[in-house]
Parts: C-alpha cells; structure tokens; sequence
C-alpha cells in the first residue's frame, strides 16, 4: 500500500493531537470524556518530550510548513508548561490536581 501522499496530513494530525494532549494534561482544555479540567504535568512533559524526538529525528525530511508547524507547537506548549510548573501543585480552576508537577521545560 502506498500511502506517502497522506503523510503530510497525518503528520499534522500527530502533531496536533500531542498538541491537543499536551494541553489538556496542563489543565488548558477540559477533558472531552469528563467535561472537567485536569492536571497532569507529567503526562504533559511526556507529550511535549515526545514532539521533542519527533522534532529531532525528522530534521531535515520535513517541508518548510511541516517545520514551522512543529516549532510553534513546540513553543506554545513548552511556555505552557513553564507557566504551569511556576504554580505549583495548586488545582487549576474548576477542578482537582491529578498529578504533581514534573521536571521544568526544555529547550
């Protein structure tokens, strides 16, 4: 089967959805099974580490666009994420701490 001319919109659909993950586990979205907030920043760390390797082993295979894609999710999410360590284990607005926090962002 060949598939190659999907890869770019799968690849943007796998980067929005660790987005989307990432995001959720910071208490930035509510949960769509639960419809409450939840914390868990090391499921968040986890997915922001996972665009991480994504990042680096798909250096210089990507478009331009694919490239730019990737970085600025990079970038919101790891400013999220340092903003959400920076409060500590406190539960986020409308609903109870899951997880504590983990280790600080990296670059």
């Amino acid at each position: 089967m060949e598939h190659q001319g999907q890869y770019p919109a799968l690849f943007g659909q796998l980067v929005a959805m660790l987005h989307f993950a990432a995001m959720q586990q910071m208490g930035k979205i509510k949960n769509p099974m639960t419809e409450t907030i939840e914390r868990n920043l090391e499921g968040a760390r986890h997915a922001i580490d996972t665009l991480d390797m994504l990042q680096a082993r798909t250096r210089g295979n990507l478009t331009a666009e694919e490239e730019q894609f990737l970085k600025q999710m990079l970038q919101e999410l790891k400013l999220n994420y340092v903003d959400e360590v920076a409060k500590g284990d406190s539960p986020p607005a409308g609903g109870p701490s899951t997880a504590h926090a983990g280790g600080g962002a990296s670059s």
